[in-house]
């Protein structure tokens, strides 16, 4: 009895972690958004398009298909030498 007690318990409480740990992921991710054109190379979080897989990808500075995580809302603020930074990938 003991035994099945102390695995209940156990597997309880390492729902309860994952569930808290998961839940303290959430906010971080919803204050950010994906920012394309604003990575410098080889600094960017993921999606580079032909040619690449995903972070730390991208070939040159401010590629058009290359996103880096911004805070919300700042995205379309950002100025770069080739321009605004956009919320979906630039055409090149």
């Amino acid at each position: 009895m003991k035994s099945t007690t102390l695995s209940l318990a156990l597997v309880t409480l390492t729902a309860l972690s994952a569930s808290a740990m998961a839940q303290d992921a959430k906010p971080a991710t919803a204050e950010k958004e994906r920012c394309y054109g604003v990575a410098m190379a080889g600094k960017n979080d993921c999606a580079a398009g032909p040619g690449t897989t995903c972070a730390g990808t991208a070939k040159m500075d401010y590629q058009a298909n290359a996103w880096k995580y911004v805070p919300a809302g700042t995205c379309t603020t950002i100025k770069t030498p080739k321009g605004m930074g956009s919320l979906t990938a630039i055409k090149s």
